[in-house]
């Protein structure tokens, strides 16, 4: 069986956590829970439960934003696997699908995207017609997000609490999930697989304070 042609995805940037293996754009098999915690312990099961323990010629995970423990489980998980396997590795933005599974019902049109960031704040960002993003990401408070996203459509978990701060538009209550990786465009993804985390750490040195890595 030609292993090379299959994507294997991942997902565990958000409370949610999801794989999915794909065949081209055919979706062979996946699976989406919803963690909250527990990514770490969950995901490499949730791999090993897919066709073939998932193997592939190609790796997709979502970069974020999300939280950082996450987003660092899936890059790791993902980077070792792509090692062992001599796989492609390539990166997505979580609120990019998220847009994209919004766009599957709405339409090709704009897609504001809210999802629960961190210290009450929310990750907002926006998508044009065609997925591009016509918006920043930022994370913001509930007020200013609101201010700041426009589009009539908005998804993510934080989709409802925000149209009804600002007052207006149509909310759709969306999680990110590998098994809708397909519907994404070739522009949304890079070769450039790091963290976007969506904000600063908590923690950081004193400006005095050397370096760990300093002699």
């Amino acid at each position: 069986m030609d292993t090379q042609k299959r994507t294997l995805v991942i997902d565990s940037a958000t409370d949610a956590c999801s794989v999915a293996l794909f065949d081209g754009d055919k979706l062979i098999a996946g699976e989406f829970r919803m963690l909250g915690r527990g990514h770490a312990e969950a995901l490499v099961p949730m791999i090993a439960d897919l066709p073939l323990r998932g193997r592939a010629g190609r790796i997709a995970v979502s970069i974020g934003p999300g939280s950082f423990t996450g987003v660092r489980v899936g890059l790791a998980a993902a980077r070792a696997l792509a090692l062992a396997w001599g796989a492609e590795l390539v990166g997505y933005s979580s609120h990019a699908l998220v847009a994209a599974i919004a766009r599957e019902t709405h339409g090709p049109v704009p897609i504001g995207v809210a999802m629960t960031g961190g210290h009450g704040e929310w990750f907002v960002q926006g998508f044009d017609a065609n997925g591009n993003p016509s918006r920043p990401l930022a994370s913001l408070p509930p007020e200013a997000a609101a201010e700041q996203c426009r589009e009539d459509i908005v998804a993510g978990n934080q989709a409802e609490a925000l149209t009804v701060a600002r007052g207006s538009g149509h909310a759709m209550a969306v999680w990110p999930d590998a098994r809708a990786f397909a519907k994404l465009t070739a522009a949304n993804l890079t070769d450039e697989v790091r963290p976007l985390y969506g904000r600063a750490p908590d923690a950081r040195l004193p400006a005095s304070a050397p370096s760990p890595l300093a002699p």
